[in-house]
């Protein structure tokens, strides 16, 4: 009877080989993992834009109007200075105070059933009003609105602050408050569509 003998040199190189597959195993799987945490939206608290249901449309947004089978009726409009635009068939519409979801709620009640049996229509803003700004800035007047910006790169588009700039925040009356009143706000805030801003003078 014949008994087999193992190389324990093989076994030892053996098992330090696995044991080093295992533990990078496990470092991947740990980084993994960690990424996914990073990517979880319950974690990671999203940054409020102009861009989502909350956006209450005023005078200057531009909105596509996609009306289901209906090309006539589908298309792009600008609301004017009241809040205001017109469309075949039901005419003028009052858009400003609205977001985009109660406006195609409004626009489904203007169309049924006189017109349409189930108007079907989605709303979404193409261009949001301009933001204002004035002051001591080398460039005033209404820019385009660009959302994620804040005050200070606001003031770079417009060349910057003029050397009597107060260079540290901001006076901003923003487009849905009813009071009109100026907030003082940090330059690094975020800028609004239709925000009226204005960079103060320096007393010295």
């Amino acid at each position: 009877m014949q008994v087999k003998v193992t190389n324990s040199k093989f076994f030892s190189y053996k098992s330090g080989k696995q044991r080093l597959v295992m533990s990078l195993l496990g470092l991947i799987l740990l980084t993994a993992g960690s990424l996914v945490a990073q990517e979880n939206p319950e974690e990671t608290a999203p940054i409020p834009d102009a861009n989502d249901t909350a956006y209450i449309l005023d005078a200057g947004d531009r909105v596509k109007i996609s009306v289901f089978n209906q090309d006539d009726l589908s298309g792009e409009y600008t609301l004017d200075g009241q809040g205001r635009f017109s469309m075949p068939l039901i005419g003028m519409v009052e858009a400003a105070g609205r977001t985009p979801a109660e406006l195609e709620e409004l626009l489904v009640s203007k169309f049924k059933p006189d017109y349409l049996v189930n108007p079907r229509i989605f709303i979404q803003v193409m261009n949001y009003r301009p933001y204002y700004l004035m002051g001591e800035v080398n460039s005033t007047g209404a820019f385009q609105y660009v959302s994620g910006i804040t005050y200070l790169t606001a003031i770079a588009i417009a060349g910057g602050f003029t050397y009597r700039a107060k260079q540290n925040y901001v006076y901003v009356i923003r487009a849905d408050d009813p009071s009109k009143e100026e907030v003082k706000l940090d330059i690094n805030e975020k800028v609004q569509p239709g925000d009226i801003i204005r960079v103060a003078e320096r007393l010295f």
